[in-house]
């Protein structure tokens, strides 16, 4: 599967089978009997036979069978030269041409600086530097007058730049040319670890970017459309997760073979006419590769390299057994109209890919300067919410209920938090949503569930007041049909007592499928969990049908409790919803109280417990433990005077 590759646009690739010991070097003097003694210098037979008689040597003096284990694998390890002569400078330009667009790239050049009747090595350096960057030069000559200095300053870098002087001894050659080999060859090593993606063998993000640039500087001088193409594949985390990264790995390497073969088409209809343009593929990381397209008669025809690309990956793949659909998604962004740097060309492309992902599977897009701001903040924050949990961005704060009847702490909601370097903080109601539509949620809600579990845990075994630990509960978790399972396997992973384990779902999601809710509550129930209904007044439940739900609270919304003791229609709602909850024997939880005046007014409907900025901010972990703790020491007193020392 990694064999001989060669990247779209010609370069050599990590998993191209390569001789380390074979140095390519060319050699180009106009006289025919110095070409013939470089021949006798890399080719000379004595060498070989000089080695034969030291190794002879030491096979008398110290026997057979003290023979130097090296010298079975030295004609392995031997440097070996693969020669190119030219007669002139013209030739050997033309020469060094041929191997760059062959991949096939020299090591090293000796050029002679005077090769009349044309052009000088110089002239012929300066050539083959431009084409090769990376190609050790040595300037041959037998005048004394020539100042390496001068020609270093037009011939940078200065230290791929080498003289010997006319007339030279063979192993002065022959040690040059060696050691210029190693380094040349151990600089290409670490290139290509730098730059190229280990897997696929194809350039990997930085390589991207540092030709991303070139490419853009080109297009401008050229005054032609540069376009970028941002392709991800589907669900490929579901792959990894089901058939292991092994899978993985091969699959990602089938998709980049067949990435390369639909740009090498593209390629072959634009020399036939057909309108496309030379390319350059990359993979910037994951499941995340990237193509620039040169050389497009218009904008429009990087959507039939996209559309040629997307039905290469649509068919099928057989690995290990197995045949894997996957499907693409495409974000096109073309140069200069949506964007002249790199930076701004590279984020409107990953933009344009959302938007074709939200649209279709398998689906292209162009990115559309007229998109919303609403609607670009929300790619940005579903780009950001990707690999949030990976790159441990969440966390969670507890926000204590009190019991307004004893004044004492009965337990705390969980509250997740996300916190990006680039977004700052970012309000659940802004994130929540995105998560719950891209199904991030699953994920995202396991390990609140988990965490929280987790902490009430630890508080427990320390010898802390036991309270209970509130998790809201998404209604797509909720609708999942393994959802009672995961709980089940979160307590006993997390050694929690299930009765201290409450699980809020809002009341619009029990009322969505009321059949499907209720058969969930039942097993949610079985485990010996507490379950309240969140949101409660907003949903318009059925009351009969609420006596029916297997429910052991109800969480007044804060809508109505904001305008509790200022309104008499919301104060007639709260007292109503808490008469009808003791009639039903369940508890009631009022949210969102911020003043004393909303405190007075649910302490005389009888409310249960309360939350609210006026008793406490939702809190971090290390806080919350410290108010639990001064909780276990201050027991005494009135309700109020209870209230009083926990809150501050």
């Amino acid at each position: 599967m990694r064999g001989k590759t060669t990247a779209p646009g010609g370069r050599l690739e990590p998993g191209m089978p390569t001789n380390h010991n074979l140095i390519r070097v060319l050699i180009a003097d106009d006289e025919a009997k110095i070409r013939d003694a470089y021949r006798e210098v890399f080719e000379d037979p004595k060498l070989s036979s000089s080695r034969t008689m030291i190794q002879n040597l030491r096979d008398k003096v110290l026997g057979a069978s003290q023979t130097d284990p090296s010298a079975k694998t030295d004609a392995s390890r031997r440097t070996r030269f693969e020669l190119v002569f030219c007669d002139g400078a013209e030739s050997a330009v033309a020469a060094a041409t041929q191997a760059c667009g062959a991949s096939r790239p020299f090591a090293i050049v000796f050029l002679d600086m005077r090769m009349p009747p044309g052009p000088d090595g110089l002239w012929a350096a300066e050539k083959i530097r431009a084409l090769d960057p990376e190609i050790e030069i040595v300037l041959c000559t037998a005048y004394s007058d020539v100042d390496p200095s001068a020609i270093a300053a037009h011939l940078p870098p200065a230290d791929k730049l080498f003289y010997i002087e006319k007339p030279f001894h063979p192993f002065e050659v022959r040690q040059m040319a060696t050691a210029l080999g190693s380094k040349w060859r151990a600089e290409r090593d670490l290139k290509l670890l730098a730059y190229f993606d280990t897997l696929t063998g194809l350039p990997n993000r930085e390589s991207f970017r540092r030709r991303l640039i070139g490419m853009l500087d080109a297009a401008r001088s050229a005054d032609r459309p540069l376009a970028m193409l941002y392709i991800d594949l589907d669900n490929f985390k579901r792959i990894n997760d089901t058939l292991g990264h092994g899978i993985g790995d091969e699959l990602l390497c089938v998709v980049a073979e067949r990435l390369r073969t639909s740009l090498r088409a593209t390629e072959e209809s634009a020399r036939k006419g057909v309108p496309a343009g030379r390319s350059v593929l990359a993979r910037l990381g994951g499941d995340e590769f990237a193509v620039l397209l040169t050389d497009l008669a218009t904008s429009s025809d990087a959507g039939l390299v996209a559309q040629r690309i997307i039905n290469s990956l649509l068919k099928p793949i057989k690995l290990d057994g197995h045949e894997i659909l996957i499907t693409p998604s495409v974000g096109i962004a073309v140069s200069p109209a949506d964007g002249t740097s790199a930076e701004e060309l590279s984020r409107h492309a990953d933009l344009a890919m959302y938007f074709s992902k939200r649209k279709a599977p398998g689906q292209f897009a162009f990115y559309d300067p007229l998109m919303s701001a609403g609607a670009l903040q929300r790619l940005t924050m579903e780009t950001k919410l990707r690999g949030a949990l990976e790159r441990d961005e969440f966390s969670l704060q507890y926000q204590p209920q009190f019991d307004l009847q004893t004044g004492l702490i009965a337990g705390v909601e969980a509250l997740l938090r996300w916190t990006t370097p680039d977004l700052g903080a970012v309000p659940p109601s802004e994130f929540i949503p995105i998560a719950e539509a891209t199904g991030m949620i699953f994920p995202i809600g396991e390990w609140v569930m988990r965490t929280a579990c987790a902490q009430q845990r630890a508080w427990t075994d320390e010898g802390l007041p036991s309270i209970h630990m509130a998790v809201n509960v998404s209604a797509c978790q909720f609708m999942s049909a393994d959802f009672p399972s995961l709980v089940l396997t979160i307590i006993q992973d997390t050694g929690i007592d299930p009765t201290v384990l409450e699980l809020e779902i809002t009341e619009s999601a029990l009322m969505n499928d009321e059949a499907r809710s209720m058969k969930t509550l039942q097993e949610l129930k079985a485990l010996g969990v507490m379950l309240s209904i969140d949101d409660f007044g907003t949903g318009y439940s059925n009351l009969a049908r609420l006596r029916e739900f297997p429910v052991d609270r109800l969480k007044i919304d804060r809508s109505f409790v904001a305008h509790i003791a200022t309104r008499s229609s919301d104060s007639t709602i709260a007292e109503a919803i808490i008469a009808m909850a003791k009639t039903l024997k369940l508890d009631v939880v009022a949210e969102g109280v911020e003043d004393f005046q909303q405190l007075l007014r649910l302490q005389e409907h009888q409310c249960h417990l309360a939350q609210g900025y006026l008793l406490s901010r939702p809190l971090r972990p290390a806080d919350a433990r410290q108010l639990l703790a001064r909780l276990a020491a201050q027991m005494e007193g009135t309700r109020t005077q209870r209230l009083q020392r926990l809150i501050g």
